[in-house]
C-alpha cells in the first residue's frame, strides 16, 4: 500500500522539483527587455490578515484624545461680541429717554390747555424754557418795515417763507418777536399782500417758544441783507431791536379759511398743537432686535469648532 502511493505521489514531486519543465516554462513570465516597455516593481506584501497581527490596532478601538486648542477663535469674535453688547446699551437708553419724552410731552400738553396768559412787559430770557408752549397774549402794533422772511419753507408741497415781524406792545415800549406763520414764495414782496399789512392795534395768542437751535445742515444767516434761513432769535431781535422773545402765532387749522389765507398771502399760523416728534419706541424695537441677532449669531459662531481645531484633531492620528 506504502509503495502504490509512493508511486501515485511521484510525479508531483518531479513536477514541483523541475525547474525546466514545459509546465514551468509556460507559466513563466517573461522579463521585458530594456527600452520596450515600462520596469514593474513588486512590493513584498505580508500573506497574514493585519487584523490578526499581535500589535494591530484599530482606529475605532483607540481611545479619545485631548487636544488643547487654546484660542478657539480669532480677535474677530471679540468685535462680534461687542455688537449685542452695544445695541443692548443703545436699548437701554432708548428706553430712558422714551420716559423723559413722554414725560415732556404730558407737561407740554397740560400748558397748552390752560388759558392764554398775558405776557409780562418785561421777561427773562432764561426763564422761557420753564413756559415753553404756554400760550400767551401780546397787545400791540406791528412793525412791518422791519419784517424779515425766514426760508425756504415747504408746506404742502409748495414753497414760501415764514414771516417775522417786530411788534412794539404799547404803554410800554417794549417790543417782541412774532412768527406770524407761513406765506407762499409769490408773496414775498410786501406789494403783493397788502391785506396782511395790518396797521391797526391787534392782539395776537400765539405759543411762547424757547430760542431755536441751528441745523448743521443749515448755512449761516446774512443778517446785513436781511437773508434768514433759520430763526436765531439773538440775532435778530439785536437787529431791529427787540427782546429775544418768541411768539408764534396760532391758528385753528379749518380748510377753507387756510385756503383764503393762502390766496391772499395772509400768513398762516401754526396749529395749537405740541409738534414734537416721540420715535423712541421705534429705536428700542430697533436696538434690542438688532442684539437678540447677533447674540444667535454669537452663539452659533461660538459653538462652531474653528477649522484649525478640526484640522490638528486629524493630525493628531496617523491615518
Amino acid at each position: 500500500m506504502s509503495a502504490a502511493k509512493g508511486l501515485l505521489f511521484q510525479p508531483l514531486r518531479l513536477l514541483r522539483s523541475s525547474h525546466s519543465s514545459p509546465l514551468t516554462q509556460c507559466l513563466r513570465v517573461p522579463k521585458p527587455s530594456p527600452g520596450r516597455g515600462p520596469n514593474f516593481s513588486t512590493t513584498p506584501r505580508s500573506r497574514r490578515d493585519p487584523v490578526e497581527e499581535r500589535d494591530f490596532i484599530s482606529l475605532v478601538d483607540q481611545p479619545p484624545q485631548l487636544v488643547r486648542s487654546g484660542r478657539k477663535h480669532g480677535v474677530g469674535i471679540l468685535f462680534l461680541a461687542l455688537i449685542p453688547v452695544t445695541a443692548f446699551a443703545l436699548g437701554t437708553w432708548q428706553v430712558k429717554r422714551l420716559e423723559w419724552k413722554t414725560e415732556l410731552l404730558a407737561k407740554l400738553e397740560d400748558r397748552l390747555t390752560r388759558d392764554p396768559l398775558p405776557l409780562p412787559p418785561h421777561i427773562d430770557p432764561s426763564v422761557v424754557s420753564e413756559f415753553d408752549y404756554r400760550r400767551i397774549l401780546a397787545t400791540g402794533r406791528f412793525r412791518h418795515d422791519r419784517e424779515m422772511l425766514i426760508g425756504p419753507r415747504m408746506r404742502d408741497g409748495e414753497q414760501g417763507y415764514e414771516v417775522i415781524t417786530p411788534l412794539e406792545r404799547q404803554g410800554d415800549g417794549t417790543t417782541i418777536l412774532v412768527n406770524r406763520g407761513w406765506i407762499a414764495k409769490r408773496f414775498a414782496d410786501q406789494k403783493t399782500r397788502p391785506e396782511s399789512l395790518v396797521r391797526d392795534e391787534v392782539t395776537v395768542e400765539g405759543l411762547l417758544r424757547e430760542p431755536w437751535k441751528k441745523n448743521m445742515f443749515t448755512p449761516n444767516n446774512r443778517p446785513d441783507k436781511w437773508e434768514f434761513y433759520f430763526p436765531d432769535v439773538k440775532q435778530m431781535a439785536a437787529l431791529v431791536n427787540s427782546q429775544p422773545i418768541w411768539v408764534e402765532a396760532t391758528l385753528v387749522p379749518e380748510y377753507l379759511l387756510l385756503a383764503d389765507y393762502q390766496a391772499r398771502g395772509i400768513p398762516i399760523g401754526r396749529p395749537p398743537v405740541v409738534n414734537i416728534r416721540n420715535n423712541h419706541a421705534q429705536y428700542i424695537f430697533t436696538w434690542y432686535g438688532l442684539c437678540l441677532a447677533t447674540s444667535i449669531m454669537l452663539y452659533m459662531v461660538a459653538k462652531k469648532p474653528s477649522s484649525e481645531i478640526a484640522k490638528r484633531v486629524r493630525m493628531s492620528k496617523n491615518w
